[in-house]
């Protein structure tokens, strides 16, 4: 979906608010009054400190969250409407289309093309043709409203995320979204409010906590190899210059946020699976963020090198720091780096790096030191540890999810949603979860625009992650 400088929607998106103001200003001068006030009612912008202790603000318009994550009735055959089938959103339907249990009964796209594709995936498959909604960018209303689906599943542009989830909530389906769930904390706070009211499901689908050495790295932590877990780093280190530019697929729409925001972008993809080694939201929370950016070199000298002299692209400007560096303290006092570097020249790399007190598991490449196990301040090589601590995920489904997208993780993380759904059981990863990783985009803007002041973390649980349980090393 193609966001337009000129049109309203396109300027949110961009990051200016409904006054014409840019973003960078509204956060510094105390966009979080302004935030907290349209969700909780109370429109006092503050200034400075006002602002960064309003950050952790709760709504009061919400109720008590659950005593126990949500756990909805089982459903035997899970009817899926799909909304953005572009390159992601089709890798998810070829996902499903292999996946017992479920069925892609209604596609929706802007582009009637992509939604005639992916129907043709779905046919090709066995499967009945499923019904086609291509009558703009607000179709996916239609859809939620009318369709018999229990489950609505998206790979839109960002500004669609929270959208779609909140029409297919209300209109009484579970909800599932591409990364990150959300960018602002009002939206954050709105996806938890809607999930609470309604008692419908709310994914963030964050592929990576699927990978094979991530799940490896949970693995040895649940069975206590790396000790007590103290700090972790990560991130999303992947050279977009070519794609942001792009004339097609993400290309129309993400570069533009960063035009006028400034900070960690999105962090999920390295945040996910190091939070769940963490206990993030079952047993600890994130509780304070610093965070600051480089200054913004790298899309302006791409522009100038790949475009001749007059082209549009070449004029633009751009407020993201090429390289963001974020800092979170937990409830507990444990620690985690989060990196954002995306605009500069270099190889892909998550960072992964989970420390306790007895070891330490480190990616990029895949490498474990545990003590008393591992030769003397010697690495070891992650695939010496497979063969005995190998994650049950991997160990059943590894054959099945071969050929699917980015190594087999987005058939893992399909396949667990559906089964979930199918036999009643919490998501793997809920509302909560979404909202707190999606939450540290605002956050580190704030935090940057304000000169790297630390900002409070909402606790999105209300206090409920003292009691809810870790994540088990769940089976297939």
């Amino acid at each position: 979906m193609k966001s337009d400088r000129k049109d309203t929607a396109g300027r949110a998106a961009a990051g200016f608010d409904a006054t014409g103001l840019d973003r960078r200003d509204f956060l510094k001068v105390g966009a979080l009054g302004v935030a907290a006030g349209a969700v909780t009612g109370c429109g006092d912008p503050g200034a400075g400190q006002d602002a960064l202790a309003g950050a952790a603000t709760v709504p009061g318009t919400l109720t008590a969250p659950p005593d126990h994550p949500l756990a909805a009735p089982a459903i035997d055959h899970v009817r899926i409407g799909y909304v953005g089938v572009g390159g992601m959103g089709t890798a998810h339907v070829r996902n499903l289309v292999r996946i017992d249990g479920c069925a892609i009964t209604a596609v929706c796209d802007i582009r009637e093309a992509h939604a005639e594709r992916a129907a043709d995936i779905v046919e090709e498959a066995g499967h009945p043709r499923p019904a086609l909604y291509t009558g703009g960018e607000t179709d996916f209303e239609r859809l939620c409203a009318e369709a018999d689906l229990d489950l609505v599943y998206n790979a839109t542009p960002w500004r669609w995320h929270v959208p779609i989830c909140v029409a297919a909530m209300e209109n009484g389906k579970h909800a599932a979204t591409e990364v990150p769930a959300a960018y602002t904390l009002e939206d954050c706070w709105k996806l938890v409010e809607t999930a609470e009211r309604t008692g419908r499901h709310c994914a963030m689908m964050e592929n990576v906590n699927y990978g094979r050495a991530e799940l490896l790295c949970l693995s040895l932590v649940r069975q206590g190899l790396l000790g007590e877990i103290l700090h972790a780093e990560c991130g999303y280190l992947h050279d977009l210059r070519g794609i942001k530019f792009a004339d097609e697929g993400e290309g129309l729409w993400r570069r533009d946020h960063s035009w006028t925001r400034n900070g960690n972008l999105y962090p999920t993809h390295g945040l996910g699976p190091v939070a769940n080694c963490m206990d993030i939201n079952r047993g600890d929370r994130f509780a304070t963020l610093v965070s600051m950016s480089s200054p913004s070199r790298g899309l302006q000298e791409w522009a100038a090198a790949n475009y001749p002299e007059g082209h549009a692209k070449r004029a633009e400007t751009f407020a993201l720091g090429d390289v963001n560096g974020s800092l979170i303290q937990t409830a507990l006092g444990k620690t985690i780096y989060v990196a954002h570097d995306t605009n500069l020249p270099r190889p892909y790399d998550r960072i992964n790096k989970v420390q306790g007190t007895r070891g330490i598991f480190q990616g990029y490449p895949d490498r474990v030191y545990i003590e008393g196990r591992s030769p003397s301040h010697r690495w070891e090589e992650a695939e010496t540890y497979y063969d005995e601590f190998e994650h049950p995920l991997w160990q059943a489904l590894r054959e099945a999810s071969i050929g699917a997208g980015h190594g087999g993780m987005d058939f893992m993380e399909d396949y667990r949603l559906v089964k979930c759904l199918r036999e009643g059981l919490p998501l793997d990863m809920n509302v909560y979860d979404a909202a707190a990783l999606s939450a540290v985009c605002e956050l580190s803007e704030i935090s940057v625009a304000n000169g790297s002041a630390p900002v409070e973390f909402p606790d999105f649980t209300r206090g409920k992650w003292r009691e809810w349980a870790p994540w088990p090393v769940v089976g297939a």
